[in-house]
Parts: structure tokens; C-alpha cells; sequence
């Protein structure tokens, strides 16, 4: 295995190098393309986050691979090499594939435990799959981290000691209060209307806001939230009640629209608290509006920016009335924050994991040697066969159709033994030369192996193009 990643996080590089070093969602192609276009790498996947840039490639050279991924991430993203060399990490290997499991089981999140992890990395590989970037080395991984993140929320109470980071920031702006009882009533806006935004709507609905715009470039889309959170059924909806009559029954008159980007200004006079998290590349508030905003109110406004790069101004923080919570502000936060008892559970369930899943690449290491080998023999067989029939033309075919079945039971059972010892051999740590071994032994042809390896990794991706149409 020659899995490679490169990258930085919350926990490597401060937040202004990160918010520097974020990846446009519309460069990412682009960086995949690049990745496998260069000599060291033949597939490659992005994991883009508010809180980590990494980038994942299968290569051949280690150190030629950490070079042109590290200078990959600095040309598509917004800091220079230099910069973003201090902070970089790397993981090869089985340590590479530890950290992505980790990272599924949200053991490396700012909010320990959280599972919104698990679709960022649904769609990290969605995205690499649509880029013809994943093959069968990537594949296999992203789908087992998905794996492996879902069985330790399972398994383990995790989820006790994690929370979206949505739940998180809205904490900080609540300071010792109950969050419920702190946004209860009150007149919510989101800038945004993807996953995080979406995630934002709901909670704040959840907990008992008055109010709740929603404000997205695009206002088709910011309608379609509003929509899915007032219909029945939808997020949050208990009993097959939708978010407004769950309101209703607590005693609230829930109201909610849609509304331009433009109006934000507008809104901002109302609103009490302000969530974004856009993918915007500069600022989508600045410091202006919200110290035009808090110029003619008595009450204060809680803002909590999620965005990476950041949406809100971070001179905020300077302005009176103003309570700004951000990633910077989130990543201090965490420090402090406790562990759970079910961590080291995770802990074990991911080494366990990671133990199981480079067993299984390495026998799938030898498949094709081992599939080379059997083809040989048959090939083998049907040429005595042919000898035979030439040289014992008289033979009924009853006759012929149990020499053939012996000649094929012998060679099967020649083969059966070495062939299941040297898959148990070559799934443990080290046993990759056993593939090299048997080609050697059996002088089997170097392009007959390399076939079989290509129909594996064909029928690998057409797998998974099938997972994504169904």
C-alpha cells in the first residue's frame, strides 16, 4: 500500500493560515486532476472541511509525492508554499489510514465526536469518483472510513461527548445559559443554504426561535430550506409533525421566509442572532453593517461565523453590542473541552480497523499473481488435453470427461494449499514479496498479472459508478 496524505487542520496551523489555505469548492476538481496528472500519484481525493485541507493520493515515490502534493495544495489554494510548509503534515501507510478512520470517528474534529464528518467524506469521494480520480486503493478506503465512523457512533457513546459544531458555536454565544432557553423567541437570520447553513436552520428552529430568515445568492435554494423545514416529516419533525407545529405546541407563532443576499443589511436591524457559513471567497458582512445595525438598538447581536474562509469580518469582535463567534474562537474553545469515556473505545475500534484494512490490501495484493498462477495451470491442462486427444483418438467422450476432471482435480489440489497459505502470508505486515515469490517460482508472465489487475480495477469502478446511479 502507497497511500499518501498530505495536509493541514485546527490542529496543525492557526485559523488564519487555514482561512488562507481554503480550498474553493470549485477548484477542487481541478486539484484532483492535477494530483494524478503528476508522475508520483494514480489517484487522488480532497477532504475540504472549515477545519482541515488534506489531499490523498496513491503514489510510487514517497518523497517525490509529499513535494508535488505540498505545492499542489499551495497553487490551488490561497498561501504561498513557504507558509503553508510549517504547518503541513504527513501520514503514510497504515498511519495514513489511521488518521482517515480517526478522522471518520470524529476523534480528530474540533468537536470531538461530531458526525458531520461522515458526509464531508461522503462527498469527498463522490467528488473524487466523478473526477475519475478514486481507484480501487481510495475507493476502498473512503468507503471504509464511512464504515468505520458509523460503527463507532454505534458501538460506543461518543455521540454523548460530541456535537455539530453548529451546536457547539451556538453554545459560546450562550455563554452559561441553556441554548434553548438562551435563542428561545428570538429572531434568527442564516447567510447560506448549504449543508451547515441547513444545519443551522433546524437547530435554531429546534430551539425555539421566533423568527428565522433565510438569505442565500441563489434564493431559489434558500426557499427550498425554509420549504423542508416547515413541511411534515422534515428535520427535527417528531411524530410526523413538521418544526412550525412543534413550535406551535410549545407556545410559539414560528415564522419563516426567504430572502436575498441584498437584504441582509435590512435584515440584520431585526435580527437578534446571526449564523453564516457560505462558500463565498471574501466577506459577506462587514463591520460596517454590523455596527450600522447594533447603531439604533438597545439589545446586543450574537453573531457565530462558520465559514472558511471566514463570511464575517473579524473587526466585529471591536464593535460594542457585537458577540462574534467564530472558528478562531471555536478552536480555543475546544481545548478545554472534556473527553469522553468512550474516546479509548474508539480509539481501539479504529486500530482494530486499520490492522483489518491493510490485511485485506495486501492479500488483495497477491489476487491477481494468485488468479495469473490458476489461469497458467488451466492453460496447462487444456494443452494436455489436446495432446491427449490427438494421441488417443479412440476415446469416448465419457472417457475424455473423466480424464479431464482428474487432470483438473490434481492440479487443483496441487495448488489449493500454497495458493490459501501465500494469501495468509501476504496479509500480514511485510508479505508483499510473496506475489513477487510466486511470479518468480512459476515464471509467470509480468502482462498476464497486470491484466488481471486492470479488469479488477475496471469492475472496481463500475461498482461504484452503479452505487452512485442507484
Amino acid at each position: 500500500m502507497s497511500l499518501l496524505v498530505v495536509g493541514l487542520s485546527h490542529r496543525s496551523a492557526p485559523v488564519s493560515v487555514l482561512e488562507r489555505a481554503a480550498l474553493a469548492p470549485e477548484v477542487r476538481g481541478k486539484l484532483l486532476q492535477d494530483a494524478v496528472s503528476a508522475e508520483p500519484a494514480t489517484e487522488s481525493a480532497v477532504l475540504s472541511t472549515c477545519n482541515r485541507i488534506e489531499l490523498y493520493a496513491d503514489v510510487d515515490k514517497f518523497h517525490a509525492g509529499v513535494a508535488e502534493l505540498s505545492t499542489l495544495l499551495a497553487r490551488h489554494g490561497g498561501a504561498a508554499l513557504e507558509e503553508l510548509t510549517p504547518y503541513l503534515y504527513v501520514h503514510y501507510e497504515d498511519r495514513a489510514v489511521h488518521h482517515l478512520f480517526s478522522v471518520a470517528c470524529g476523534l480528530d474534529s474540533m468537536v470531538i465526536g461530531e458526525g458531520q464528518i461522515l458526509g464531508q467524506i461522503k462527498d469527498a469521494l463522490a467528488v473524487a469518483q466523478e473526477q475519475h480520480t478514486a481507484g480501487r486503493l481510495l475507493n476502498d478506503l473512503f468507503q471504509q472510513a464511512l464504515r468505520v465512523g458509523k460503527r463507532a457512533h454505534s458501538e460506543t457513546g461518543i455521540d454523548k461527548a460530541g456535537q455539530s459544531l453548529v451546536t457547539f458555536g451556538l453554545e459560546q454565544l450562550a455563554g452559561s445559559a441553556d441554548v434553548d432557553k438562551w435563542a428561545a423567541g428570538k429572531r434568527a437570520l442564516v447567510i447560506g443554504a448549504g449543508s451547515m447553513s441547513s444545519l443551522a436552520a433546524t437547530t435554531l428552529v429546534r430551539a425555539g426561535v421566533a423568527e428565522l430568515a433565510v438569505a442565500n445568492r441563489t434564493v431559489e435554494r434558500a426557499e427550498r430550506l425554509v420549504q423542508i423545514l416547515t413541511e411534515p416529516g422534515g428535520p427535527g419533525a417528531g411524530g410526523g409533525t413538521s418544526l412550525f407545529e412543534r413550535s406551535r405546541e410549545l407556545g410559539g407563532g414560528l415564522t419563516a421566509r426567504a430572502v436575498p443576499m441584498d437584504a441582509v443589511a435590512a435584515e440584520l436591524a431585526d435580527a437578534d442572532v446571526v449564523v453564516s457559513c457560505t462558500g463565498a471567497a471574501g466577506l459577506v458582512l462587514g463591520a460596517d453593517a454590523v455596527a450600522a445595525a447594533l447603531a439604533d438598538r438597545a439589545d446586543g447581536l450574537a453573531l457565530l461565523d462558520l465559514a472558511m474562509p471566514r463570511d464575517i469580518d473579524a473587526a466585529v469582535h471591536r464593535i460594542e453590542g457585537a458577540h462574534l463567534v467564530d472558528i478562531e474562537t471555536l478552536a480555543d474553545a475546544s481545548a478545554d473541552a472534556p473527553m469522553a469515556a468512550d474516546v479509548d473505545k474508539v480509539r481501539g475500534i479504529v486500530s482494530a480497523e486499520v490492522a483489518a484494512f491493510g490485511a485485506a490490501q495486501r492479500a488483495a495484493h497477491i489476487t491477481p499473481t494468485v488468479v495469473a498462477l490458476r489461469t497458467m495451470a488451466a492453460d496447462v491442462v487444456a494443452g494436455e488435453i489436446a495432446r491427449l486427444d490427438g494421441r488417443l483418438p479412440d476415446l469416448d467422450d465419457k472417457q475424455r470427461a473423466e480424464i479431464t476432471q482428474t487432470v483438473r482435480r490434481v492440479v487443483d489440489k496441487l495448488l489449493h494449499a500454497p495458493t490459501v497459505r501465500v494469501k495468509q502470508l501476504a496479509s500480514e505486515p511485510g508479505g508483499a514479496g510473496y506475489a513477487d515469490a510466486l511470479r518468480e517460482l512459476f515464471d509467470l508472465d509480468p502482462q498476464t498479472v497486470a491484466a488481471v489487475s486492470r479488469a479488477d480495477t475496471r469492475a472496481d469502478r463500475h461498482d461504484a459508478a452503479r452505487e452512485r446511479t442507484s
